[in-house]
């Protein structure tokens, strides 16, 4: 049986690497799925899979080896369905930028909290330090710190000036998502770190002060000393799926650290009596990861998407 890593998935045709070492086209046999994952994409980057060629010289995946873990979203397409962005990753890089374009602190928890979900290690990166004002940069250092005093490791950098290799060292010998809204800087990034312009580059949208998709399709890069780096279309934003109003507390570290000590122990932090995590909303939990625990919950309605 043949085997591969899929390495490219443009929607139509699937970019596989096989044992051989070349890159094959193939096509999805039109009865695949995988059980129990509602998903616009049964195959996606990151995937091992098994092929069988055909006489007409094509090439199916017929089926999908078992995944050691995954990224999802909901997609936005199809509300009730979902969306993967990777398998069988190591850990998750997320690109942010305090301005042109500014991601929400919603956008940063809601892709945290599916990562807690799916047991992937998250980083945050913030990159366009060249651009911020005073006022922004004081900002940045409020979310770092934030971030940080959760346990999550976070970097400031400009990807267009700043020497990355310091950076790429986090990602030698693993398999990385980076993801981030569109605009933030992704292709700049892959950019200097390989040295070479593997992807487009785009100016922000002066009109709305957002990202025009330069990226259209995932895809995996090779690093010379070992890892990957998955690159990713920029997204706007970042629904959350199948996630159970008692569990969602539990992507929140802070919020389920604190949670243990409440009365009951399926409390959501709505105002039910005895809730240790209520009077702390402002003092050891910020506002703003309440408020994004609080727009999550209310994902857990599928007659809606936000």
């Amino acid at each position: 049986m043949n085997e591969g890593l899929v390495i490219k998935s443009t929607g139509s045709t699937i970019g596989v690497l096989t044992a051989a070492g070349a890159v094959v086209d193939c096509r999805v046999k039109g009865n695949l799925r995988i059980a129990g994952i509602r998903s616009t994409n049964p195959v996606a980057v990151g995937d091992k899979v098994t092929l069988e060629p055909q006489a007409d010289g094509t090439t199916w995946i017929t089926s999908v080896l078992p995944r050691r873990n995954y990224i999802i979203r909901r997609s936005t397409n199809l509300s009730k369905q979902s969306h993967i962005l990777a398998a069988n990753i190591d850990q998750a890089a997320l690109l942010v930028t305090i301005s042109h374009p500014q991601t929400s602190t919603t956008f940063i928890d809601r892709f945290l909290a599916t990562c807690e979900a799916y047991s992937v290690p998250a980083i945050i990166i913030f990159n366009k330090t060249d651009l911020l004002t005073p006022e922004e940069r004081q900002r940045l250092d409020e979310l770092q710190h934030l971030y940080e005093s959760i346990g999550y490791p976070t970097c400031a950098i400009s990807a267009k000036y700043d020497d990355v290799q310091a950076l790429k060292q986090v990602f030698i010998g693993k398999t990385t998502l980076l993801s981030g809204n569109s605009g933030v800087g992704k292709s700049t990034l892959l950019n200097a770190i390989f040295g070479a312009t593997l992807t487009r580059t785009a100016d922000i949208s002066s009109a709305h002060d957002t990202g025009m998709h330069t990226t259209t399709f995932s895809e995996m890069y090779p690093l010379p000393e070992g890892g990957w780096l998955i690159d990713t279309p920029g997204v706007k934003g970042f629904g959350t799926l199948d996630m159970q109003k008692e569990e969602v507390g539990h992507y929140f570290r802070e919020i389920f650290a604190l949670g243990r000590q409440c009365r009951y122990s399926n409390c959501l932090h709505c105002g039910e009596p005895g809730c240790a995590v209520l009077p702390e909303v402002g003092l050891s939990i910020a506002e703003s990861r309440f408020a994004s625990y609080l727009s999550i919950l209310d994902d857990a309605d599928e007659t809606k998407y936000r």
